[in-house]
């Protein structure tokens, strides 16, 4: 069974980048990035629905994605995503949910994580939920920001149809926890939310470069 997802995964994953060359371009920069063996953490920005399968069509390793719970209980699209994803309720993050993360990623998994745990309709960065400090704080996992552009060109916010756009997706050195523990009075919530928004501020100087370069 696990043979035939693989397969499957990797049909699925050059049909989207054939798509994507099509309708637009496709652009990968620091694919060497991404460690090839062990748990890694994705860490992008999220702009738009093509986020997810663009970032799993391009990666070298086969990922895992935390997905929306609700998407799960669409009829057809849940039995597609079940293979390659685990469900999170965003509104209300139980423990089992990070339990299952880390266990995944002490396991060897790739795991895909959106740190916004939304859409940024706007584009600009919003911050991270306290979930992923929490997921990387626990499995010392080496976490890859991850950095997507042109998807919300390719299928902005409302619509229903693909949009001509070329998209860019950019991965970042990896960055590895170093623990905040010992300072005083500074607790595990801080620490947290402290890794939250250092990975943030990675995706924000990856889009400021990526800025840079195409006005270069």
């Amino acid at each position: 069974m696990k043979l035939f997802f693989d397969v499957l995964y990797k049909i699925a994953a050059l049909i989207i980048r054939a798509v994507c060359l099509v309708n637009g371009g496709l652009e990968v920069k620091g694919r060497e990035n991404i460690p090839a063996e062990g748990g890694v953490i994705i860490a992008a920005n999220h702009i738009s629905y093509l986020d997810p399968p663009v970032i799993g069509a391009v990666l070298p390793r086969r990922g895992t994605f935390m997905a929306r719970k609700g998407l799960f209980e669409i009829p057809v699209l849940g039995r597609i995503i079940r293979p390659a994803s685990f469900p999170v309720d965003r509104d209300r993050p139980r423990p089992s949910m990070i339990k299952e993360a880390v266990g995944r990623l002490k396991k060897g998994e790739l795991i895909v994580m959106f740190p916004e745990g939304r859409r940024s309709e706007t584009g600009e960065l919003l911050e991270a939920k306290r979930g992923i400090g929490v997921i990387a704080g626990l499995s010392r996992a080496p976490i890859v920001p991850t950095l997507i552009s042109g998807s919300d060109r390719a299928l902005p916010v409302g619509a229903r149809w693909l949009r001509r756009a070329k998209i860019t997706v950019v991965f970042g050195k990896p960055m590895y926890y170093t623990s905040t523990t010992g300072r005083e009075g500074y607790g595990e919530h801080l620490q947290h939310k402290e890794i939250g928004a250092v990975i943030m501020e990675a995706i924000g100087k990856l889009k400021q470069e990526y800025a840079d370069n195409r006005c270069g």
